[in-house]
């Protein structure tokens, strides 16, 4: 909570800022303007005009490397020594964490579009394509730090499709809000498995633990609130997210519901070029319940290992092309740094990420 009210005073203190800012060089107007979207990292910030269409495609990737417990910073070998293992006593099971991650990266494809029926709702809908790898330490035996061996897990495929409208509330020359509405579809697997390494040798074929899995199993509700603002050469806005997970999957348990609040501000260096800075807090919770194929001594097996608080700072640039046959054509790039992690662990921590994007109304 302590980290939703710091960013909520930064959003407060950016938004007074660029109220009071003034320049003469540009007007808010329905010309081609690139700061008229918000960062590509922001989903669902802005809404069209009665009969306009709008295809986009993202690609995001995300890193993780090393595991935090908190705040703090925690090696493989204190995680293989210390950590229990909430499986011991099943047979085959060590005390504790024998198998530790190292690494993750997430490689995410998002194809979306949105139509709009009237000026005051824009339907959308995303499509995504999901690629994840795991790298892993095994250690040898039940103790001791003698490494046995590394090894890599991999899980790609349709994720979760996202449904849902965009309501508008209020609108005039400056100041812009609108509610979000949006469901996502359990389109995701969320039985994928791979062949790892366990601690005695052996080399089995696994339900891979619920970090590597391409859905949620359940219907997630996302609402949302969205407010944008344009006076010359400057933008800025604001949005809160919640995802609300709507029971149990087939698998037994539920991902932790999460709440997203993200403040950014941008400046147009001309109409078809801009840059931007924004902050976002982020809340997550543990997984409820627990899918009874999931068991290995390896953290991203513990449902109790997910979830926590976050806060980072983003950088982005986004452009349209104002003329010729590429006309109307947005690029956009943002890339993102944590600055605080309190993470319920051991669990990996984002080292990085970064989205690309490209648009097109009609």
């Amino acid at each position: 909570m302590k980290k939703l009210l710091l960013a909520g005073a930064v959003a407060g203190s950016l938004l007074a800022w660029s109220t009071h800012a003034h320049a003469d060089s540009l007007t808010h107007t329905n010309q081609l303007r690139a700061d008229s979207h918000a960062p590509i990292g922001v989903m669902g910030e802005h809404m069209h005009k009665t009969g306009e269409w709008m295809v986009s495609y993202r690609f995001m990737r995300m890193d993780m490397d090393g595991s935090q417990i908190g705040t703090n910073n925690v090696s493989p070998e204190t995680i293989a020594t210390t950590v229990p293992n909430r499986f011991f006593g099943t047979p085959g099971q060590p005390p504790t964490l024998r198998v530790v991650p190292t690494q993750m990266t997430t490689d995410m494809h998002m194809v979306g579009a949105m139509y709009a029926p009237t000026d005051n709702i824009t339907l959308m809908a995303m499509g995504m394509y999901l690629d994840r790898e795991m790298d892993h330490i095994t250690f040898q035996g039940g103790a001791g730090t003698n490494e046995l061996g590394r090894f890599t897990t991999r899980s790609r495929g349709l994720g979760d499709t996202r449904v849902g409208g965009l309501i508008r509330l209020y609108e005039d020359a400056t100041h812009h809000l609108h509610a979000n509405a949006i469901t996502s579809l359990p389109t995701g697997s969320i039985t994928k498995s791979d062949t790892v390494l366990a601690p005695n040798g052996a080399t089995p074929n696994i339900r891979l633990p619920y970090a590597m899995q391409l859905g949620s199993g359940t219907f997630d509700f996302m609402p949302g609130i969205t407010y944008t603002g344009q006076k010359n050469q400057y933008g800025w806005g604001a949005q809160y997210m919640a995802t609300l997970r709507a029971g149990r999957n087939s698998e037994g348990y539920s991902l932790g519901n999460k709440h997203q609040f993200t403040t950014w501000g941008s400046y147009s260096i001309n109409p078809a070029v801009s840059i931007s800075a924004r902050m976002t807090a982020e809340s997550e919770g543990s997984i409820d319940g627990i899918d009874s194929e999931i068991v290995a001594p390896v953290q991203t097996a513990d449902p109790d290992n997910y979830g926590g608080d976050r806060l980072s700072t983003s950088l982005g640039l986004n452009t349209i092309i104002p003329n010729g046959p590429l006309q109307g054509h947005r690029f956009s790039l943002e890339g993102t740094i944590p600055f605080y992690q309190d993470l319920n662990g051991p669990q990996l921590e984002r080292d990085y990420s970064f989205t690309l994007g490209w648009s097109k109304s009609f």
